[in-house]
């Protein structure tokens, strides 16, 4: 039976796809299913596992480590969301300005978002060391704005800052970037009429620029919430006594009183949160 030109293009486009789809089926699908699956589960290291029902989730919600996890997370979120994208903005604006070496400086500001992980964050950690690091010595030895060395990472207290601005100077430049390519795309006519009508630099900003970029921050703001949200490497290497969710998970999982079957809940959990926000995302930002 001969087919059609549309039946061939259509077997061979799902000829195409299928290596992704099962790829993407083995690598993301799988993963997510069976960790659903756990969640129902008192899982055992040695020996079958023990269905639970939903006992997982009831004991999950009764966890007070579980909310503190949570709060502290909602802490990261708000200072590092909030942190990126306005010195993101900051800086596209300073940075679309005319002055001399505007193009070196350009290219410095990209720095801290390409450089790898592992080395900043030991970069970071020698800063605050107690005994060595700059920070002190600064604090302490040269303007005596205290008389004791603080170690600000090994203090819970004072970790989840000092990891709130590690991400803001690693991730301010991606806010930059799509910011300022935004920036150089407004006509400046706009600029231009406002100020021959008495316009000043505060009124073009909030009647013109920000109207114009306010697509790119709504953006921004999702996409950090969803990346942040689920961030492990940058958080765990730097100050693993920051328990955000994912490294409350990991502990949970891996570390002490082994309890898999609890992290899997936690992690379904995380998994709908980052779909309601995905979900959001493509309805009301890219409104598809």
């Amino acid at each position: 039976m001969e087919i059609s030109v549309e039946q061939r293009e259509s077997r061979l486009g799902w000829g195409l796809i299928a290596p992704s789809i099962g790829v993407i089926g083995l690598l993301i699908i799988y993963p997510i299913l069976y960790n659903v699956y756990l969640s129902f589960f008192d899982v055992k290291l040695t020996g079958a596992n023990l269905f639970v029902g939903f006992a997982n989730y009831e004991r999950l919600l009764k966890d007070t480590a579980y909310y503190s996890s949570l709060f502290t997370t909602v802490l990261y979120l708000f200072g590092t969301v909030l942190g990126t994208t306005v010195v993101g903005l900051f800086v596209a604006l300073l940075m679309n300005l005319h002055f001399p070496f505007r193009n070196v400086a350009r290219t410095v500001i990209l720095l801290p978002y390409f450089a790898p992980v592992i080395s900043v964050v030991f970069g970071w950690q020698f800063i605050f060391d107690p005994v060595n690091g700059i920070y002190n010595h600064v604090v302490v030895e040269m303007l005596h704005l205290t008389a004791t060395r603080h170690n600000l990472i090994g203090d819970p207290k004072t970790a989840l800052l000092v990891v709130i601005l590690f991400d803001i100077w690693k991730h301010f430049p991606i806010s930059y970037l799509l910011i300022i390519s935004k920036l150089q795309s407004i006509n400046r006519d706009q600029y231009e009429a406002a100020a021959i009508d008495g316009c000043g630099p505060i009124g073009r900003f909030f009647h013109i620029t920000l109207p114009e970029i306010s697509f790119v921050l709504g953006t921004l703001v999702i996409l950090r919430l969803m990346w942040n949200w689920n961030k492990f490497d940058e958080v765990f290497l730097l100050a693993p006594n920051v328990e955000t969710l994912p490294i409350y998970t990991y502990y949970t999982a891996f570390a002490g009183i082994i309890d898999q079957g609890m992290a899997a809940s936690i992690s379904v959990i995380n998994f709908l949160i980052l779909s309601g926000l995905i979900i959001f995302y493509v309805k009301k930002v890219l409104k598809w």
